[in-house]
């Protein structure tokens, strides 16, 4: 456990107490990682208030005895939300629920498997974000770890950039443990409910809000690999499967609200998936099938203005 105090890191808070950031973790068995998990929280040194709020789904290896023993020692940091029965079994998310229950403007989201290295991260992000009001989010690397350590960057060259709305709008890929944005999502959208990357759709709603920052200052977090992992273990085809559905559910999201290009552009990500998802022989079947469409389609635009001629 940490060996810092509550006064300690409240320390330098001066005479403010109401959180200007929400830690939001939500757990499940995760015995092995929960302990490293929150004291990675506590190592955090800022200059404002903040608050951990751990959800656990009703645990059945000591995860929770070890949330309530740290709840215990940090009474005025830390608040559990401890479940005696299975929330996700029974289809209930823990997504609006734990974000509504936040007192903070801003959430920073770390699963219980996962953890932070760098102490000043918070400090960071909601300087940031306090100072670029057209920024809604703010993000960084982590490092994937399994049994054998360090295996490379979890977002790499590619990602490490900042993003713009429309490119958050559109599920720009972010690491869901380093970020911290504003709490605007409330509520979740009846055509979500059923997105398996939940992450993905909650980007997706901030890009309406702002744009999203890259901080390559903040020390890589740990995104741990490994068999109790809700998503890391997946099988490839298992994850390409939840791809296609959170795609089909934003399409689905994005048609109801009028704005084409997005609904578009999902569908486009949609017909990808699917593709990749089929076996060869149906592949060939869907490209005909759309080069039919196409052709039909094309014919119609064509014939409609000799028709009127």
């Amino acid at each position: 456990m940490s060996i810092r105090t509550e006064q300690n890191i409240m320390q330098g808070w001066g005479d403010a107490r109401e959180p200007l950031v929400s830690v939001v973790c939500p757990a499940y068995n995760q015995q092995a990682f929960i302990a490293q998990t929150i004291d990675s929280f506590l190592a955090q040194q800022t200059d404002f208030p903040f608050e951990i709020l751990i959800n656990d789904d009703a645990s059945t290896d000591g995860t929770r005895e070890i949330i309530r023993a740290y709840a215990e020692r940090y009474p005025s940091l830390i608040r559990p939300v401890l479940h005696e029965q299975n929330q996700y079994r029974q289809g209930k998310l823990f997504f609006p629920a734990l974000f509504n229950m936040a007192k903070g403007r801003y959430l920073a989201y770390c699963d219980g498997d996962d953890y932070w290295t760098d102490p000043l991260k918070l400090q960071k992000q909601v300087s940031f974000l306090e100072g670029h009001p057209d920024y809604v989010i703010t993000y960084h690397d982590a490092v994937m770890v399994d049994e054998q350590g360090e295996q490379g960057l979890q977002l790499g060259h590619r990602y490490q950039r900042d993003a713009s709305s429309l490119e958050l709008m559109q599920g720009r890929r972010i690491s869901t443990l380093t970020a911290c944005f504003r709490n605007l999502l409330h509520e979740l959208p009846r055509e979500l409910e059923l997105a398996p990357l939940m992450d993905v759709c909650w980007w997706s709603m901030l890009g309406a809000h702002g744009k999203g920052k890259y901080m390559a200052n903040i020390g890589a977090g740990g995104y741990r690999v490994h068999s109790g992992g809700i998503f890391s273990m997946r099988s490839e085809k298992k994850k390409l499967h939840m791809s296609l559905q959170t795609a089909a559910c934003l399409a689905n999201y994005y048609h109801h609200r009028g704005h084409q290009a997005l609904y578009e552009h999902f569908l486009t990500q949609l017909f990808g998936l699917s593709l990749a998802a089929v076996s060869p022989w149906q592949k060939l079947s869907a490209l005909a099938l759309v080069a039919t469409n196409v052709s039909r389609n094309l014919f119609r635009r064509l014939a409609l203005p000799i028709g009127r001629g």
